[in-house]
């Protein structure tokens, strides 16, 4: 008898074997990646949005933020559950069968309500989190004018609490045979 998918919780992964429940490695992998894929759901029509984003370790949230008004605040606002996709490649991996090539590949899916805020010290907190994360070495007030009120106003900052998470990963043997990165193919032999 064939498995229902959809009743299966969000975060089951259907290869067990490339789940990572390591939250230590899923915390890691939220701070390094560099965006992430917004979906949203309104009158059954899918909607994505891709996000620059912050992982508040101690909030167990993340922040971003989008213009105040389009279709991402409209979403959002008509129904807050959300799922955020964060992925990686790594590499591609040829094999003499073409049903059998592959890549390598990491990933995090996190689900939870996504929370428009409106207190000016939390918008302002989360847009620093997303400066100091893309912008490291530089600080407000030293290398730049920080966050004003009027510059709060003319942006949508979010939360996403998170309910719920899964890792998944493929990683193969360091010697793969054929093995590289996508954008530099190794040289024809």
């Amino acid at each position: 008898m064939q498995k229902n998918y959809l009743n299966q919780p969000l975060t089951q992964i259907r290869r067990e074997d490339r789940a990572v429940t390591d939250e230590a490695w899923i915390k890691d992998f939220l701070q390094q990646a560099p965006f992430g894929v917004l979906a949203m759901s309104h009158n059954g029509q899918p909607f994505v949005n891709t996000n620059l984003f912050a992982y508040d370790e101690a909030a167990h949230a993340i922040y971003l933020h989008t213009a105040r008004v389009g279709r991402t605040p409209a979403t959002v606002t008509a129904n807050q559950q959300v799922c955020f996709s964060i992925s990686q490649i790594g590499r591609l991996l040829p094999a003499d069968v073409a049903l059998e090539f592959s890549v390598e590949y990491a990933g995090v899916m996190i689900f939870g309500p996504a929370n428009l805020l409106t207190e000016a010290a939390e918008k302002e907190y989360g847009l620093q989190l997303l400066l100091d994360k893309y912008f490291p070495h530089l600080h407000p007030g030293q290398d730049y004018r920080a966050i004003t009120p009027e510059e709060l106003k003319r942006t949508a900052v979010y939360r996403i609490d998170i309910e719920q998470w899964s890792g998944k990963q493929k990683q193969v043997a360091e010697e793969f045979p054929g093995a590289f990165f996508y954008g530099a193919p190794p040289a024809a032999t």
